[in-house]
This record gives C-alpha cells, sequence and structure tokens, in this order.
C-alpha cells in the first residue's frame, strides 16, 4: 500500500512521500476519502490528511494555487484514493482482482471517529509529504 501510494503521489501529484512513523500528537485529519472494497477483499480504505496537505494534493495535481486549489482539493483527495486503491488491487493479484471499488467520498471536518470493522483486520501507513503528513488505512476482512 505504501509502495502503491509513492507511486501515485510521484506521478499524479507531482511530489515525493515518504513513510514516517505515526504522530500520536496530530489531530484527526481535516479531509478523509474513503472508498469501500467488495469482493473477496471487503473493508474500506481511507487517506486522511489535513488541508494543507490536501490543497498541495490538489496544487499538485491540477497545476493550480491558493483558492483555486482548496476549492478543487475534495475532488483532488477523492482520485488520490481512488488511484491508491487500484494500484493495492492490481499489487494484490487475483485477490484485488476480483475486488471493486465504490465511488470515493470526501468527509471534512474533525468531530467524526473512524471505527474499523469487527473482527477485521487493518493496515495503516503514515507518509510525509512536503505539504504535510497523510495518513493511508484500509480496513478488511476477506471472504471465505
Amino acid at each position: 500500500m505504501c509502495e502503491g501510494a509513492q507511486e501515485v503521489f510521484e506521478m499524479m501529484v507531482g511530489v515525493a512521500v515518504e513513510s514516517c512513523d505515526a504522530d500520536p500528537t496530530l489531530q484527526p485529519g481535516e479531509f478523509t476519502a474513503v472508498i469501500g472494497v467488495a469482493g473477496p477483499i471487503n473493508g474500506v480504505f481511507s487517506i486522511r490528511c489535513d488541508d494543507a496537505a490536501a490543497c498541495g494534493i490538489a496544487s499538485g495535481m491540477l497545476g493550480v494555487e491558493g483558492q483555486e486549489a482548496r476549492a478543487e482539493a475534495w475532488d483532488a483527495l477523492g482520485e488520490v484514493c481512488n488511484m491508491v486503491i487500484g494500484s493495492f488491487k492490481r499489487k494484490t493479484g487475483k485477490l484485488g482482482a476480483s475486488s471493486v471499488l465504490s465511488i470515493p467520498t470526501v468527509i471534512y471536518g474533525h468531530d467524526y471517529k473512524v471505527r474499523p470493522l469487527a473482527r477485521g483486520c487493518t493496515l495503516i501507513c503514515h507518509m510525509k509529504s512536503p505539504d504535510g503528513r497523510v495518513e493511508l488505512r484500509l480496513d478488511y476482512k476477506l471472504s471465505s
């Protein structure tokens, strides 16, 4: 998942991201893009980041700055979320190829909690971009 994120950020956003340790002092992200996964892999993939990182993603993808980047942050983050989970699906072979994805949904705010699946597994990847930290998370179960 981290490798796919690095590839997507370099090719589509034009910035290098690197893995980093979790920072327990950081507040929950202002932006969260979410995509459902169904099939042999069932779950939810999300990307969370603050306003600065979301605007940096929009700026890099679209070549826009300031207020225009802020206005496009929603769609840009949703598209990056889609590309990262798509890359993950390709890298997981038959298991991923048979899974389908929902349309991205983007949430903005601080006052919410993400609750993982009961008896599920979680993959978390913390990344650092030039504009801030980005958390990638896959809460999933494998179908029998």
